[in-house]
């Protein structure tokens, strides 16, 4: 019996999962929540081997979630299910121990499938995600280059360090008491500073330079 955790925000959608696990054969929904703020006390009370994990949730978000989970239960397989289809989500959700990452537009029958297959020890990925994942590991398969001096800002390094983490701009501009307009400006320096485009290649730098 392959138990499942759904950690997922809206309530159609978690009672829909929950419905399709427990009446599939050789599956049960060990638990079913709306966000992840008593995570890893939900987990010990009911033991599961996968999480299904959704990105966005009202305080902790999925990736935070996932990081912490892998700290704790590094045996649980989690399987990121999200409407994004977006560089720094799929990078951070990998950094962060994801075993999965799908779209929710995937049909019942590719969410047993996928949980199927994380629990034999694969990756289930939509396939326009698993292209753009290859894409994203080729792009950062460079040399290091430590001695760079980017001359980055201490503020632009705290906003690097929180991009890292995988927090939405929203989040970054929460801890450090500012607008999400000005974690905008701080990206923008950061990405010219830096010689990116985009998040994922930001974050891929700072961990390859060890800037953070």
């Amino acid at each position: 019996m392959i138990r499942v955790a759904i950690f997922e925000d809206n309530k159609h959608l978690r009672e829909t999962f929950e419905l399709l696990l427990n009446n599939t054969d050789g599956f049960a929904c060990s638990g079913a929540w709306p966000d992840c703020r008593n995570i890893i006390t939900n987990l010990e009370v009911y033991p599961s081997d996968i999480v299904l994990m959704d990105i966005e949730m009202p305080g902790m978000n999925g990736i935070e979630a996932t990081k912490l989970v892998k700290q704790h239960f590094p045996k649980i397989n989690i399987l990121i299910q999200t409407v994004f289809f977006e560089d720094e989500y799929i990078f951070n959700a990998i950094c962060a121990g994801a075993s999965g990452y799908i779209l929710k537009s995937t049909t019942p029958d590719g969410y047993i499938e996928a949980f199927k297959d994380v629990q034999a020890g694969g990756s289930p990925m939509t396939p326009g995600i698993a292209r753009r994942v290859l894409e994203l590991f080729k792009s950062n398969l460079q040399p290091a280059n430590p001695e760079q001096d980017y001359d980055l800002t201490s503020q632009e390094k705290k906003v690097l360090k929180l991009l890292v983490e995988g927090k939405s701009y929203k989040l970054i501009a929460q801890e450090l008491f500012v607008s999400v307009d000005t974690i905008k400006t701080h990206i923008r320096n950061i990405y010219a500073k830096l010689q990116v485009h985009s998040g994922t290649e930001a974050v891929s730098l700072a961990l390859r330079d060890k800037l953070v």
